[in-house]
């Protein structure tokens, strides 16, 4: 997690120190109030740091081991890191998630499309024929009866 002033350890990338960095590919951002989480990303917003220092990890010791074989290798390994100081975390500006929201409820009102002879499509007649059949059946001591075409 990401917050102005902390020190975040990253796989090691090739930087030098004390050079800026900027993360675009946010994908979750919260502000303590709101949480906003991306599809796949959250566009606008942005994270900025600068490159502290490349340590090692710490160090870990693989051990292979099969039984009644005689066979034992012992191997160390330290991840390569970067540490990167959060300078900044960029949210995405308010008028975009306000556009978005008019868009959604305006294309909700909208009626059908129709296609150029005037009639509607035919995914909407096709509901509409389905939902005047569903009118039409009639339930008898708990059967469901439909009229023959």
């Amino acid at each position: 997690m990401a917050q102005e002033g902390s020190l975040i350890e990253v796989d090691r990338m090739s930087l030098e120190v004390g050079k800026q960095i900027v993360f675009k590919d946010v994908l979750l951002v919260s502000d303590g109030k709101k949480v906003e989480v991306g599809a796949p990303f959250i566009k606008g917003a942005s994270v900025k740091g600068k490159v502290q220092g490349h340590p090692k990890g710490k160090k870990i010791t693989v051990f292979k081991y099969k039984p009644k074989q005689r066979y034992r290798r012992t191997q160390g390994h330290r991840q390569l890191l970067t540490h990167i100081e959060i300078e900044s975390v960029g949210l995405p500006a308010a008028t975009a998630t306000k556009k978005a929201e008019t868009k959604g409820k305006s294309s909700a009102s909208k009626p059908a499309a129709k296609n150029k002879a005037g009639e509607k499509s035919k995914s909407t007649a096709s509901k509409a024929a389905a939902s005047s059949k569903k009118s039409a059946s009639t339930t008898i001591k708990g059967s469901t009866s439909k009229p023959k075409d």
